[in-house]
């Protein structure tokens, strides 16, 4: 009887355990579903602004590995990959970077059926990066639990501007092609018939021009491009009091040189417009070269196309010899690996990188300083009033190091007149992005009075020469330069 009563016990034991145990693969099966759901653009978005309100950045790497699954998938499957060492720029890469490399292929034709012939669809070597198109969510498990992965993003995920209330981020920001009518209050005529803007004498900019006007200095920019109908950054580049320079036109995006957009032109004719007898609005350094690259559609870099064709304009520019200053009135609210990386690698090669502190409508009363000025590497800028604050829709912060006076305090609509998109017309300009191309044009005239000069040793004459020194303004840095002061 006995153990008939310790049988039947056991049973039950083994029935509940067995019980217990059915609960457990149930309860994981459901959490494993759960973590396998594709997210929404919703629920994507919100975990966006919620690290960037925490953390003033977003790195994917961290992310829940379903929610960067989720935004790749809603990128169209494209993921950027960064591995090995940070700032190891060698071509001849290291045994350990090459092996981390192999990891990366391994875990791809593990995991992706499409991924067994070529799962590469981008790479810089020079930079540790690759692209790949992914679809399963434990490709990213795998990669996320991978050493000497620096990090890991959703190549072309572009939802989560939402400015036109339609789910898709707005197209075209910043792009303006129509001429305007310049105030003649915000400009001067000089020899031999040019106009000066009103910016400039806030700065000094004119009289400095008796010291240096930028010649023999080369800027590169990154845009737009150039539009084909403004002469006077082409055909006509010497004209006037500007003569023996030289500009080039390039493009990594869409394989075009030409702006279609308006906003390249603009900032292009900021820093190097010429001074001539045409009535038209001068550049900063009139004198300087100017190497152009078409690297965006527009100012937001929310594209993986976008994204690599910046990339890669920095590594070229980086690679030219002459290019002392690049100027980037470009940006995006989170740091973007492989732009990242390649604004390193330019500042190894002792570029002076100068980056727009951003301009919005939408982040302006809660974000401090986009990407990449929010860089150490990089010089950020800012646009501000007359009265000293910040222009309508310019960030600042304490990563800015510079700021612009570009805009009326009465007026937001009267900024900085440049040449326009086409030769006949002119445009007015403002926000950080002219701010940026003013201050590129800026550090052209100080480096010009000494080329032998290190990007330090001219950063510091600019600082020098802030309004703030020797000291840093918590929101606005070293503030307005007084470029006169800064060229002697």
């Amino acid at each position: 009887m006995k153990k008939i009563i310790i049988i039947l016990i056991g049973l039950i034991l083994v029935v509940s355990c067995t019980k217990e145990e059915v609960n457990d693969i149930v309860t994981n099966n459901s959490s494993l579903e759960e973590s396998q759901k594709l997210l929404s653009v919703v629920e994507i978005n919100s975990y966006i602004e919620e690290q960037l309100k925490k953390d003033a950045d977003l790195l994917w790497i961290k992310a829940p590995a379903n929610v960067l699954w989720s935004a790749v998938i809603h990128g169209d499957g494209y993921l950027s990959i960064g591995y090995g060492k940070e700032g190891n720029f060698s071509y001849q890469k290291s045994l350990e970077s090459n092996r981390t490399k192999e990891k990366i292929l391994d875990i791809l034709k593990s995991k992706e059926v499409l991924a067994k012939s070529n799962p590469i669809t981008d790479q810089q070597e020079v930079l540790q990066y690759v692209e790949v198109k992914i679809a399963n969510l434990e490709t990213i498990v795998a990669l996320q639990k991978t050493n000497d992965i620096r990090y890991l993003e959703p190549s072309s995920y572009a939802n989560f501007l939402d400015l036109n209330n339609d789910g898709q981020a707005q197209k075209n920001f910043g792009c303006a092609r129509n001429g305007r009518t310049v105030n003649p209050e915000d400009y001067r005529v000089t020899a031999p018939n040019s106009w000066i803007p009103w910016t400039f004498d806030i700065h000094n900019i004119p009289e400095a021009w008796q010291y240096s006007t930028g010649a023999g200095i080369t800027v590169g920019i990154i845009d737009s491009g150039i539009s084909d109908s403004q002469k006077f950054l082409g055909s006509d580049f010497n004209d006037g009091f500007s003569s023996g320079r030289s500009i080039q036109k390039l493009g990594t995006f869409d394989g075009s040189v030409v702006d279609d957009c308006g906003h390249g032109t603009a900032m292009s004719a900021a820093i190097a417009g010429p001074r001539n007898d045409d009535a038209m609005p001068v550049g900063v350094a009139y004198n300087c070269n100017l190497v152009s690259y078409r690297g965006t559609g527009d100012v937001l870099l929310e594209s993986r196309k976008e994204r690599r064709s910046v990339s890669k304009a920095l590594v070229e520019l980086a690679d030219n010899p002459d290019v002392k200053i690049i100027s980037m009135s470009i940006g995006w609210v989170w740091t973007v690996g492989n732009i990242k990386d390649a604004v390193k690698y330019a500042y190894s090669k002792g570029k002076m990188i100068v980056a727009a502190g951003g301009t919005s409508t939408t982040f302006t009363n809660w974000y401090a300083v986009i990407f990449p000025a929010s860089m150490k590497e990089t010089v950020a800028v800012t646009g501000i009033k007359e009265n000293g604050k910040r222009c309508n829709i310019c960030h600042d912060g304490k990563k800015i190091d510079f700021t612009v006076m570009m805009q009326r305090d009465n007026d937001a609509d009267r900024t900085m007149p440049v040449l326009g998109y086409r030769s006949d017309v002119r445009n007015m300009v403002g926000g950080s992005s002219i701010a940026t191309a003013t201050t590129a044009g800026i550090a052209a005239l100080v480096w010009a009075t000494n080329p032998n000069m290190s990007r330090e040793e001219v950063l510091e004459k600019m600082q020098r020469a802030g309004e703030y020194y020797p000291e840093r303004n918590n929101r606005y840095g070293y503030g307005k330069i007084d470029v006169l002061k800064a060229v002697q």
